[in-house]
């Protein structure tokens, strides 16, 4: 007999969770997955569309404090910025909403600097952390490796791996991508739905594989934070909106280029967050928005990251401060 979807979920969650921290070798305390990164606190700012969008309380206020977490790749907490390995990089959004019966409300966006993701399921994304580690230590004279096998049964993870992943001069000058889809509901009940983007207002810049080699490891966590110093950071917050026919749930698949883009909002970053490195540690963002005005869609992966989110942060926040 099949398990309710819920526990479906959850044990892939939890299979994945041990997976992931596996293979990057994650000490306990810290995220399997974008495992260094930095808090910076701002606010965000609605435009006049978002509101004929979402009844969303962000969307419909003069503005909402956010708090956003720059973060490099894998579930290593000392991987250098300038290890091609860090790429893509994300951005976590979260806007903390007004308090109701006494208890704090937020709502996360999660994305990351490439368009789209390798895999549609969370059963799939393990199976290939699985094979990552099955191949580490693979003898090519026996044939190919676990992760070639996958990849050649993949395509849409090879082409993933194979996407550029320039390294962004700043993560102040990098573009990203929410990759599931969510709907967006106007107080008329009318639904949008769409895929969010998050773009520099300092515009895009990249350096070559040789100009970050040279830098130091901590380049990005250092510049970021002397940015702000110096007066702050912008990014235009967007949706991509689909029509009628444009695949809602397959992360692996993107929209055409020639999709309406409507700026929802800028998102201003004055202040690196206190306590930065236990507030990262305590912080659980849900890929999943819970409040009015904003629904997931039907893709699969949403509820896989919620559950493995919420498992990894109950973990994080159980093995105490970083040693």
């Amino acid at each position: 007999m099949p398990l309710p979807a819920d526990e479906q979920v959850n044990q892939v969650a939890n299979t994945l969770l041990t997976t992931l921290k596996t293979t990057f070798g994650t000490p306990p305390g810290f995220r399997p997955a974008h495992a260094r990164g930095i808090l910076i606190n701002g606010t965000f700012t609605p435009t006049p569309e978002a509101a004929t969008l979402s009844s969303a309380h962000h969307f419909n206020t003069p503005s909402t404090p956010v708090v956003v977490r720059f973060s490099n790749s894998t579930g290593i907490p000392v991987i250098p910025d300038n290890d091609a390995n860090a790429n893509p990089r994300g951005f976590a959004l979260r806007f903390t909403l007004p308090e109701k019966d006494g208890k704090r409300q937020h709502t996360d966006v999660i994305t990351h600097s490439t368009p789209f993701f390798p895999v549609r399921t969370g059963q799939a994304f393990n199976d290939l952390f699985v094979a990552v580690g099955q191949s580490a230590n693979h003898d090519k004279s026996t044939g190919p490796s676990p992760i070639e096998v996958f990849l050649s049964k993949t395509p849409s993870a090879a082409a993933f791996l194979g996407a550029p992943k320039p390294f962004p001069a700043s993560f102040a000058t990098e573009k990203y991508f929410g990759v599931n889809a969510f709907k967006l509901v106007a107080a008329d009940g009318k639904v949008t739905t769409v895929r969010y983007r998050i773009t520099p207002d300092a515009g895009e810049s990249h350096i070559s594989d040789e100009e970050a080699k040279a830098k130091d490891p901590a380049y990005l966590h250092n510049e970021i934070q002397t940015r702000i110093i110096d007066g702050g950071v912008s990014f235009t917050y967007s949706v991509q909106i689909a029509e009628e026919g444009d695949v809602t749930d397959d992360a692996t698949v993107q929209w055409p280029e020639d999709r309406k883009i409507v700026k929802l909002g800028t998102i201003k970053l004055d202040k690196v967050t206190d306590n930065n490195d236990e507030q990262s540690r305590t912080t659980i963002f849900d890929p999943v928005p819970r409040i009015q005005g904003v629904e997931p869609s039907d893709d699969p992966l949403l509820d896989v990251r919620a559950s493995l989110y919420l498992l990894s942060g109950r973990e994080r926040r159980a093995a105490g401060p970083h040693q």
